[in-house]
């Protein structure tokens, strides 16, 4: 694949708290698009490398301190025709990657300033309402089933 284009699979990571407030981001290049982390897997890239590497790109944060978890969710979609030009022709679909990562506490992230403008904390069906992608809505609402699911141990983990 032309190493210009962007790879279509991806990853969506959801943040949240044992509260189930989760972040969303507000992109810089479609106005009120609020979203959770996303981002392309690279050439030789994992799905889960992908999650770290955008939760650090896009909120400042280290994963590695963090259990990230792989909610064994797949998502096929098609890709809005805004963004379908970064892709190769004849390229419409994108195959998504649903983590989660649960943080102790609600905290302040560093953000991409060329990818995101603001942030909020919201409860995840709140969250689930704002933002733009239906994957990520869905997403959003699964949070109190992953939350029990994947239950929580911070007793080895950060303080982010």
């Amino acid at each position: 694949m032309n190493a210009s284009y962007k790879r279509p699979e991806s990853v969506l990571v959801v943040v949240y708290t044992p509260q189930l407030e989760t972040l969303i981001i507000e992109r810089t290049d479609v106005q009120h698009a609020w979203q959770s982390v996303t981002g392309s897997l690279e050439a030789d890239e994992k799905p889960r490398e992908t999650a770290v590497r955008e939760l650090r790109e896009e909120l400042g944060i280290d994963a590695s301190q963090f259990e990230l978890q792989d909610w064994g969710i797949c998502n096929e979609y098609e890709i809005f025709e805004v963004w379908r030009h970064r892709y190769a022709p004849g390229v419409t679909q994108n195959t998504e990657h649903v983590f989660g990562l649960l943080v102790r506490e609600r905290f302040e992230p560093t953000l991409s300033p060329r990818e995101h403008t603001h942030w909020q904390w919201r409860d995840a069906t709140v969250a689930a309402e704002a933002v733009f992608s239906p994957s990520n809505a869905e997403a959003l609402r699964l949070v109190p089933e992953m939350a029990e699911k994947f239950g929580a141990d911070f007793s080895t983990q950060g303080s982010a």
